[in-house]
């Protein structure tokens, strides 16, 4: 398919989100074979979020993220999570009102190239599986180090590129045929797990977000990769 101009981006992405948000999070496992929430919870330890902070969790979606970063900060600690889809969130929220954190967590729908706090508002931020649907990759970056307190991390975990032979072959044609036959089966929606599929292809590679993190005023740059480079988490500190 033909992946949405910078202009439309917004919309289509919002949209698509909307349309899929119900289903969203068994996709998400069955796409990852289950490997997902140990993903999440690496990329919060590479986001060096401990007891008592207050971090930020951009592109929240339906919260999985948030509530697992609400866990390692604990009842001293709070977490933000900022999405621009109404229904994502809808979906979050009861997942929040039925566990044990929602004291911690705040969800506002809102949008990641114009956060609405001030300068130096929170400990770390992070974003799962969000910057490949912005509009504008380096803005989501930029706002994201200004929200941050010096010393504090930004960590992104998203879709990668394997470079082993055979495997990126079997890694592709496994997203182009089985993951859109799997969104049409599982979410109704085929169209929006092949723009996932062209979302990716179209992705940074995990080396260059790493080059665009420091390109955006970010220092201790890396990246670090999972499943073989099929998804990465890429890491930068505020000095």
């Amino acid at each position: 398919m033909e992946l949405p101009s910078r202009n439309q981006k917004e919309r289509y992405v919002r949209d698509m989100f909307n349309g899929i948000a119900r289903r969203y999070d068994l996709m998400n496992t069955l796409m990852s074979f289950g490997r997902d929430r140990a993903w999440r919870k690496y990329a919060i330890r590479r986001a060096r979020i401990g007891a008592g902070m207050k971090v930020l969790d951009v592109c929240c979606g339906t919260a999985e993220f948030t509530l697992e970063i609400a866990r390692r900060v604990g009842p001293g600690g709070h977490v933000t999570g900022l999405d621009f889809s109404e229904e994502m969130l809808a979906v979050g929220r009861q997942k929040i009102e039925a566990s044990d954190t929602a004291e911690q967590i705040t969800l506002v729908q809102g949008n990641a190239m114009d956060l609405p706090y001030p300068d130096n508002s929170f400990d770390a931020a992070t974003v799962g599986w969000g910057l490949r649907n912005v509009p504008d990759i380096d803005k989501v970056v930029q706002e994201m180090r200004r929200v941050v307190k010096t010393g504090g991390w930004i960590v992104s975990l998203d879709m990668a590129k394997p470079s082993a032979p055979v495997f990126k072959q079997v890694y592709w044609l496994y997203f182009n045929w089985l993951v859109p036959a799997m969104g049409k089966i599982t979410a109704k929606r085929k169209s929006a797990y092949q723009y996932l599929h062209d979302s990716s292809r179209a992705f940074d590679s995990q080396q260059r977000l790493t080059e665009r993190f420091a390109q955006n005023g970010l220092t201790h740059a890396a990246y670090h990769n999972l499943m073989g480079g099929v998804v990465a988490v890429v890491e930068g500190q505020k000095d």
